[in-house]
């Protein structure tokens, strides 16, 4: 990590930044038609934003709220991680103990020489699943504790030697999770439990469904690629793979959580732990994107950032942070579908937009300009970050890649300074207010007219001109 590096925004830009993005995910969600979006931010020391739009469930028109939860799946194995480390600092065990240490019906397995930091880093050559991973369509139940013994200690259980590639494992987790039950004394459950969740005060997360709140998850739904809309899924436990699989949690808490990873906070680990857990081991096939002790680490703009996704029938999820910048943005969708990633990297994207540029130092009002705007062509919004205009266009998955950046002309004109040569680069944009002083309409950007959009309607038909 190099010093050039964004860091913690300042306070003001930040919060312009997150005003933006709620509005920019409220646009999202109904475009992308995915039932519900929850997301929450956190910088520096405090939750800096939590939202929530759609629905928790579409058929009883019940709206999607910050409380609502979410399987976070493979959010889990970055709790399962951290348990592990945490009972390493005590101690307790080592990281190259072989799991056939702690679980002696491994008998002569070829898993039962698996490290505990092979297992952390997917090096140990399990398989992803089991022979029959149809436990992910519910066609049956998840392993239960003697299927997930069986499982491992079966021929099938060794498909790679350890340490020839990445290979991502739920069975590999899953095993962690009974070394941690025979490590600890105590339930998978009580140990989390104790010495992350109720540690943080995560009063909404668990490692496993919990019927008792079964009014509180958002509902999952299918994918829109085989059926052009989408059926509910129901929720299910997922038993011996909890500590792969399992847990559920809101954006808000799944922040706090990752807080708790940034630099100088010892609330879970100390700063040498912390270290050596996002220490990347494995490059994972895409480009930027490593692996390291259960947490995946990618690059989103110009910040290295670690934290993880989560798949699990009906719900996408996704958490980044930047440990030493002290940002963690977590955004969680209720479909099996759903584009988490995009959304919570243009959190990221967003803030590190809004702190790039010099403000304008014009003493002009900037927000008289903004709003959201359409063509025929599509909405745009001009919004101001950072003491600057830009417009960014709503369609675009990262509104800081190709936006427009604007510069105040007069009080009723603004110029692009800076976008694509594609674009309309160095025209000016002219406004027409109201009595009121709100914007009615301007031409431009492309010389064409734009309307706010809540006065934008679109006819029947779109005649050619006579």
């Amino acid at each position: 990590m190099t010093n050039d590096r964004p860091t913690v925004p300042d306070p003001l830009v930040a919060a312009a930044a997150m005003a933006y993005y709620d509005r920019w995910l409220d646009f999202r969600q109904g475009y992308l038609r995915v039932p519900g979006v929850q997301a929450a931010v956190f910088i520096d020391d405090a939750i800096a934003l939590s939202t929530a739009h759609g629905s928790a469930d579409v058929e009883r028109a019940t709206p999607l709220t910050t409380d609502s939860l979410f399987r976070i799946a493979s959010h889990s194995k970055t709790f399962t991680s951290t348990a592990v480390f945490q009972l390493a600092e005590q101690g307790r065990l080592r990281l190259d103990d072989r799991a056939g240490d702690w679980l002696s019906d491994l008998g002569s397995s070829p898993l039962a020489d698996a490290t505990l930091r092979e297992l952390l880093t997917h090096a140990a050559g399990i398989v992803r699943d089991s022979a029959d991973g149809d436990f992910w369509q519910l066609w049956q139940a998840f392993p239960d504790r003697d299927q997930l013994r069986s499982i491992v200690r079966s021929a099938d259980s060794s498909i790679l030697e350890r340490n020839e590639r990445f290979k991502y494992s739920n069975i590999g987790y899953g095993l962690l999770g009974l070394v941690l039950e025979a490590a600890s004394g105590r339930s998978y459950d009580e140990l989390l439990r104790a010495t992350i969740i109720e540690r943080l005060g995560l009063r909404n997360t668990g490692t496993e469904l919990e019927s008792r709140r079964a009014d509180d998850y958002a509902t999952g739904y299918s994918a829109l690629s085989y059926a052009d809309h989408r059926v509910p899924i129901e929720h299910v436990d997922t038993r011996a793979l909890a500590s792969a699989t399992g847990f559920y949690a809101t954006a808000s808490d799944l922040v706090t959580y990752f807080s708790a990873h940034f630099a100088g906070d010892d609330r879970l680990l100390s700063d040498q732990s912390k270290r050596q857990m996002r220490h990347p081991v494995w490059e994972t096939g895409k480009a930027g994107r490593r692996y390291a002790h259960g947490l995946a680490i990618v690059t989103v703009g110009d910040r290295t950032m670690v934290g993880h996704g989560g798949g699990y029938p009906g719900h996408i999820t996704t958490s980044v942070a930047d440990p030493d910048g002290r940002i963690a943005v977590s955004v969680l969708t209720n479909a099996i579908d759903g584009p988490s990633e995009t959304l919570a990297h243009a959190g990221v994207r967003l803030i590190d937009l809004a702190a790039s540029a010099e403000p304008d130092r014009s003493g002009a009002d900037l927000e008289r300009f903004t709003g959201r705007f359409a063509t025929l062509w599509g909405v745009f919004d001009i919004a101001a970050l950072g003491g600057r205009l830009y417009l960014i266009r709503l369609t675009d998955a990262d509104p800081a890649e190709d936006n427009a950046r604007l510069e105040v002309v007069d009080d009723s004109t603004l110029r692009i300074v800076e976008a694509s040569g594609f674009s309309s680069y160095g025209e000016k944009i002219h406004f027409e207010f109201d009595g009121a002083g709100k914007v009615a309409s301007m031409r431009g950007p492309n010389a064409a007219t734009a309307t706010p959009l809540d006065g934008y309607t679109l006819p029947e038909v779109v005649r050619a001109p006579r």
